[in-house]
């Protein structure tokens, strides 16, 4: 049997996609038996749970007056020196780009003999966004090409830091993300009552109890077409008392909320904020709406699926490696009267609901269940250190 590793998983703590697989790859990892150590900001958002093996660090920047950004690259830098002088990891695994696979590269400098391996993961819009913008494309480029592994969720995100980045396609390794399928299961029973006193604590008309409930969780940043939603929902409204249950927070909440009203639809929304307690919820729904202007993935798709809810989306990014036609429906990309119009569809045809329902949970069981995603994350481990 092989050896157990030493690990050190560096991620942001927030709800975005490339946190929560970070945090769930590194219980996972420490769970089958690897010493992790979680390298972070704050606390990750989804808890980590009690494990013996499994270790935080908090990477806290201090500010000077020169330095007003925050060094947080070079505290982490700093950081990941520390760990490995202390604990001797065998292997980092950076999730996101930039800063992480740059603080990474400089702490092997300091380290010398003593660096550890280094996989870097990118995740999407450190492709796509921050990868491709001049101010950051050298230092991406640079920093990802020294790591010793990279790894992509999808195709869709191999053929892009390709072209962005310039990576030779032989060096990236797909590996899809993951869902806990015990956390994201269907519920035993679906019921939209379930929403109820939430909905009215947050002023929705009581008029609306029992209606059927669509679904978004999500950063509320521009790429996330967040507006659309509201758009949606006041199209369906005409024809099905639907309600909106939003999850998440970020810079564009007010012109959502600002959208809504114009729409007359606000009082059928409710804002859970950015909170990891919401497959209770989820797994009620009868819809998962993504309206995205691009996804690498789609994280939050998953997790919907699992729960056995189809996912209607735009036809983006890797998105189509993710939802197919028995478990939801992608639309043209921005097209609000086709996304309304699929909406429509699942909630005026319960037989349909149901079936796309039971094929999105065996497809997640199918294709995207924790443990061969592990064993996958393993290997890679292993063919880097060798």
């Amino acid at each position: 049997m092989s050896r157990p590793l030493s690990i050190g998983v560096v991620c942001f703590p927030s709800l975005g996609g490339s946190g929560i697989v970070a945090t769930e790859l590194a219980t996972g990892l420490a769970q089958r038996g690897h010493r992790v150590h979680v390298i972070a900001s704050a606390l990750p958002s989804r808890a980590l749970p009690a494990c013996e093996r499994l270790f935080f660090h908090e990477v806290s920047a201090s500010s000077y007056p020169p330095l007003d950004q925050g060094p947080y690259a070079l505290a982490l830098a700093s950081g990941i020196v520390q760990i490995v002088e202390d604990h001797g990891l065998d292997l980092v695994h950076v999730h996101y780009a930039v800063p992480h696979a740059t603080s990474a590269y400089l702490a092997g400098q300091v380290l010398g003999a003593k660096a550890p391996r280094v996989v870097t993961t990118l995740h999407g819009t450190d492709v796509t966004h921050v990868g491709s913008d001049p101010s950051y494309r050298a230092i991406t480029q640079f920093s990802v090409s020294r790591s010793d592994g990279i790894t992509v969720p999808s195709e869709f995100l191999k053929r892009e830091a390709h072209r962005v980045l310039g990576l030779a396609p032989d060096r990236i390794e797909v590996i899809p993300n993951f869902v806990d399928t015990e956390r994201f299961q269907p519920a035993a029973r679906r019921d939209r009552g379930r929403f109820d006193e939430v909905f009215e604590d947050a002023g929705a008309d009581p008029a609306d109890r029992g209606a059927p409930v669509l679904f978004h969780v999500s950063s509320f940043r521009a790429v996330k077409r967040v507006t659309d939603l509201v758009e949606v929902l006041a199209v369906v409204r005409r024809r099905v008392p639907a309600r909106l249950m939003l999850v998440g927070d970020g810079p564009e909440r007010g012109r959502l909320m600002q959208r809504a009203r114009e729409l007359g639809v606000a009082g059928s929304i409710c804002l859970l904020g950015a909170r990891a307690d919401f497959g209770d919820y989820l797994k009620h729904a009868d819809a998962f709406l993504l309206p995205s202007e691009s996804e690498s993935f789609g994280v939050a798709a998953l997790e919907a699926l699992s729960c056995g809810i189809p996912v209607v989306a735009y036809r983006v990014g890797g998105l189509p490696e993710v939802v197919d036609a028995s478990s939801g429906r992608l639309v043209a990309p921005f097209d609000v009267a086709a996304l309304s119009g699929a909406v429509l569809e699942i909630l005026t045809d319960s037989g349909l609901r149901d079936a796309m329902g039971r094929a999105a949970r065996a497809r997640v069981e199918g294709t995207f269940r924790r443990d061969p995603a592990l064993s996958r994350y393993e290997s890679h481990y292993r063919e880097v250190l060798a």
